[in-house]
């Protein structure tokens, strides 16, 4: 995907996003390395109604080039994909919602998850979840801790896409943005399910072991 097919598809995801209630205002952002940068949607633009001319285009360094003034999360974006990229060199995109659920769940939650494992898909499509404790919207320590986390997972064998900040939302990562979309929404509805649902009970070690033998859950 080159520069210019990266910022289509950002648009398009964030009106996506946005024209299905996964974002709301102008809250939550979206990011794509570049092989030369970084591109970012730019600070208070409302995802639904991005122009691609618009978006922010930083340096390797975090810089702005061009564009309109890029988001200030680009700081936690940059830290994810520093370290995520350690141990999957495709990653490409980073989305960041305030999505209702998983900011519902997050305000009474004390951790170190946000879910327990209720769903197959769940399972095999977003993995575990650590839940930070709140920090400020574009905190530099929060910046630290997810990538804390992102490698503290993978040294355990179980590579994360996820991570909730308390009382903000869902920080989300794949290889392309229609990926990162399809976790944010798997992982938004299984937060939906467990507050319509609060008292349902983890799948069994067996079920889990199953879905990591058979389709490579990273749980």
């Amino acid at each position: 995907m080159n520069e210019s097919q990266a910022r289509e598809e950002i648009c398009r995801v964030g009106r996506s996003l946005f024209e299905r209630g996964y974002v709301h205002a102008s809250a939550g952002n979206i990011s794509v390395r570049l092989d030369d940068g970084f591109l970012i949607t730019p600070t208070d633009a409302c995802l639904g109604f991005l122009d691609p001319a618009r978006l922010a285009k930083l340096d390797g360094q975090g810089q702005q080039v061009s564009g309109d003034k890029g988001s200030k999360t680009i700081a936690v974006h940059r830290q994810i994909y520093a370290a995520a990229c350690e141990t999957d060199a495709h990653t490409r995109c980073v989305i960041h919602t305030h999505s209702t659920h998983c900011v519902a769940l997050s305000l009474n939650s004390t951790g170190p998850e946000l879910l327990p494992p209720i769903t197959p898909y769940f399972v095999m499509k977003v993995g575990h979840v650590p839940l930070l404790r709140y920090h400020r919207p574009g905190s530099p320590d929060a910046a630290q801790e997810v990538a804390d986390l992102i490698r503290h997972h993978a040294a355990q064998g179980a590579p994360i896409r996820a991570v909730m900040l308390a009382r903000l939302g869902p920080n989300v990562w794949h290889d392309s943005p229609a990926a990162a979309m399809a976790t944010l929404e798997e992982l938004e509805e299984t937060a939906r399910l467990m507050l319509l649902q609060p008292h349902t009970q983890a799948l069994h070690a067996n079920d889990l072991d199953e879905l990591r033998q058979i389709f490579g859950a990273r749980w």
